[in-house]
């Protein structure tokens, strides 16, 4: 842990500064859950996005079940500005106090999600997401609240179930043809 305690201290004393803690600060905020969910919902209402919209809510389930409950509990990591050596401790952060475990990063693991989700149906929206995906775990660095690793575990497991929901669902939507219409207006006499 002492070279990602380093990493993290690297960041702060080169790049900290009043812009970039205002930019992630807020921009930290799109990797919220209930950001996910409104855009799931989101994508669910047109029949053209549909799909997308399942195959990005399962995988943001498989990820959260995997990775926020199980991973997060099993290896029981403690924040890094909880750590000696740390340039952040917890009076000095620039967000809320995180009271759950560092590893993996749901952060990381969410975005990338919806991320490779929209790569994997569109190419040109999905390297824009995945460059926000980026900034998002990033922005989990700069903070402190995250380990590089534990960035990198959110990634890997955001691009694994990511992966087997596009697959999953696209066999589905092969094998079964269906049409999923939601009544938003009444029919016309």
């Amino acid at each position: 842990m002492t070279w990602e305690i380093d990493f993290l201290n690297a960041i702060q004393t080169g790049l900290a500064n009043p812009v970039f803690d205002t930019f992630f600060r807020y921009f930290t905020l799109l990797g919220e859950p209930v950001v996910f969910i409104v855009f799931c919902a989101i994508l669910l209402l047109p029949n053209r996005t549909r799909k997308m919209g399942i195959q990005i809510s399962l995988a943001l389930i498989i990820g959260v079940l995997f990775g926020n409950l199980i991973l997060k509990n099993a290896f029981a990591r403690p924040r890094p500005f909880t750590q000696p050596g740390a340039v952040i401790d917890a009076a000095r952060l620039l967000i809320k106090q995180p009271t759950d475990y560092s590893f993996p990063s749901g952060h990381a693991l969410a975005s990338t999600n919806a991320a490779m989700v929209l790569f994997l149906n569109n190419k040109r929206w999905g390297a824009l997401a995945l460059f926000g995906a980026a900034l998002i775990s990033f922005s989990r660095m700069y903070l402190f609240v995250h380990y590089p690793t534990d960035i990198l575990g959110g990634i890997a497991i955001g691009l694994a179930s990511s992966i087997i929901s596009y697959t999953v669902c696209k066999k589905l939507f092969e094998r079964y043809t269906f049409e999923l219409h939601l009544p938003l207006r009444k029919a016309k006499k």
